[in-house]
């Protein structure tokens, strides 16, 4: 009869912790701000169908690192859960906290339940009256939560990209920057940022505008490439 081996949970929740981040860190890098005319979203991604960037509700966005297939099921789980909650009762009462709270459990069950965690980092936003008022939560792998004041760096090397940041931004104000300002910014910091076939960069680019479209509850709106190269040359 062979001997089982013991592992502690504390050693069990650390290699889990590491596989998770090693994974993490092998994914592209998202950068997310709050600014004057709304929630700016960018990511690196050379796929221009499998996006990493999407709209959940009326106000509402989000933007994963890690792999595809998981974090892909997350969001459609979230759409769910607000289409199920804004028919069920009204579409005030679906939020960004309670979206990110319902992550948050899935994504603990699955750290602590499951043989292996989601190799994943979610950012979950919602766009507000005016920048003070956005709310941005960043959600790890194992479920932790945090509100972030205005500015969301996750995947690659984060606290390379952010001293990155930091530098190319300076002392400029957030709130007060345009949305094309924070594109321009992130573009110089994303270290896989290059130019496809066409020209254009390998940016997939969203934004939550505070102005809806022509009346409707939406204002989510992903940016062409040619949008996005426009916004990047208008600035040399």
């Amino acid at each position: 009869m062979s001997a089982q081996y013991y592992v502690s949970p504390e050693q069990l929740m650390k290699d889990r912790a590491d596989f998770a981040r090693k994974g993490i860190a092998r994914g592209r890098a998202v950068i997310v701000a709050s600014c004057a005319d709304g929630i700016a979203l960018i990511a690196e991604n050379p796929s221009g169908s499998l996006h990493k960037i999407g709209e959940i509700y009326d106000r509402i966005a989000f933007a994963a690192v890690g792999k595809y297939n998981e974090f892909e099921s997350l969001r459609q789980a979230g759409v769910r859960y607000a289409d199920t909650r804004g028919y069920s009762y009204a579409r005030q009462d679906v939020t960004g906290r309670g979206l990110a709270s319902v992550y948050a459990q899935s994504l603990g069950a699955v750290f602590t339940a499951e043989a292996k965690p989601f190799e994943v980092e979610l950012a979950v936003l919602e766009l507000g009256d005016t920048p003070g008022q956005d709310t941005l939560f960043s959600l790890n792998f194992d479920g932790s939560i945090a509100e972030q004041p205005g500015l969301i760096i996750m995947g690659g090397d984060t606290p390379a990209l952010r001293a990155a940041w930091s530098v190319a931004w300076g002392e400029k104000s957030l709130p007060a920057a345009s949305s094309a300002e924070v594109i321009r910014a992130a573009a110089t910091v994303l270290p896989g940022v290059v130019e496809g076939s066409n020209g254009a960069p390998l940016l997939e680019v969203a934004i939550l505008e505070r102005v809806s479209f022509m009346g409707t509850h939406r204002h989510f709106r992903r940016l062409e490439t040619e949008t996005i190269a426009s916004i990047l040359t208008s600035g040399e």
